[in-house]
Parts: C-alpha cells; structure tokens; sequence
C-alpha cells in the first residue's frame, strides 16, 4: 500500500516536472516570437523614415534646380547680378531713378516684378531687405532721406505685385557704396548711384549650401 502511494507521487512529481520544462519553452518561445515581431516594426520604422528622407531629398534637389533656371532668366533676361553672401544672397537689378526723385519707374518694372515672384515661390519665410541708395549731390542727412524714401516706394510696389510669404523691409544708405564714386546729377554713372539693392536672409540653409 506505501509502496502504490510512493509511486503515486513520484508520477505526479514528474508529470508536475514535465508541465514545468513544457511552460518553460512556451514561455521562451513566445519571447522570441516577440522579440521578432519588435524587430521586424522596428525596421518597418526605419524604412519608412529613410523613404521619407529620400523625398525629402528628392524634393530639394527640385526646388533648388528651378530656383537655378529662374535666377539664370532673372541674369540672361535682366542683366541681375546675384551674389551668394555669408547669411544669404544680394540681388542688384536694374532699378535706378532719376535725379531728385523717388518714384519707379516703368522702366524698372519688369525687374520688380520677377523678382517678386521668384522671392514668393523660393524664399518663403526669408527676410528681404530693399536698401536704397543715393548719389552725393546734396547733403548726406537729405541723401538719407531720398534713399529711404526709394526703398519704402519699392517695398510698395513689390507688396502690391503680390510678394507674399517673406518679411520685407526697407532702409536708406544715402549716398554711401557708391558705384561710380563722384557721379551725380547727370553724369556718366550717376544712375547706378541712384538705385536699390535686395538682400534676401533667413533662407534654407540646405539650399544655401547647394548654392555655393
């Protein structure tokens, strides 16, 4: 009777050892599985990250490319000049006044216009500076004056051609940086000291850096 109940237990101890070892390797085996579950969104993760990064990519490339045909037609078609600066870039176009006077004229129009909407389509977000400029007749307080008077008309006039999307300002530089030094009135030269110079700052930094 000892001996049946003996063997009894010893079977239940071994059968409870055999249940044991069995939820041991379920238990591992689900880790696993889990373990290959994590790995596989994890990398689902880093491939949708890395499509997006290429996009991006792609995307740039495309911005910068059309912003490089549209600044070829602003030189071919305008004569601009257009400097790559430490914070950004200087667009000097042909927009000049006469003598005394503050108002844009129709012929500097044209050049306004495209550059409106080239800052509108490129540089959202930039800030663009008009400076304006004077030639040394009259005093330099007066000269001051004159110079500001041209780049807050200009700023106007681009505002209303819709520049949109950038925070524009105008300064006056009187009858500093001249272009032909001494040139006034109507002396050879005296125009390009009469004009307004663009500054375009807070652009992309990526794109600056393809620019150069």
């Amino acid at each position: 009777m000892l001996r049946t109940h003996a063997g009894a237990v010893l079977a239940l101890l071994m059968t409870a050892g055999c249940a044991t070892k069995g939820y041991v390797r379920n238990q591992v085996q689900l880790a696993a599985d889990t373990s290959r579950v994590g790995w596989t969104a994890g990398d689902n993760a880093v491939r949708q990250e890395l499509g997006q990064v290429r996009t991006d990519v792609d995307t740039l490339k495309s911005n910068v490319s059309t912003l490089r045909q549209d600044l070829t037609v602003m030189r071919d078609s305008l004569g601009a000049r257009i400097i790559a600066m430490e914070k950004g870039l200087q667009f000097i176009l042909p927009v000049t006044f006469a003598f005394d006077d503050a108002t844009v004229s129709e012929e500097g129009r044209p050049a306004l216009d495209q550059f409106a909407g080239v800052v509108g389509k490129h540089f959202q977000g930039a800030v663009v500076t008009v400076e304006g400029f004077a030639d040394p007749a009259g005093s330099a307080a007066y000269n001051r004056r004159l110079s500001l008077e041209r780049a807050e008309n200009v700023v106007a006039y681009l505002n209303q051609a819709g520049l949109n999307g950038a925070t524009i300002r105008a300064v006056g530089l009187g009858e500093t940086r001249a272009v032909v030094e001494g040139a006034s009135r109507d002396m050879p030269g005296a125009d390009a000291n009469r004009r307004v110079v663009f500054v375009i700052e807070g652009i992309n930094p990526a794109i600056m850096t393809t620019m150069r």
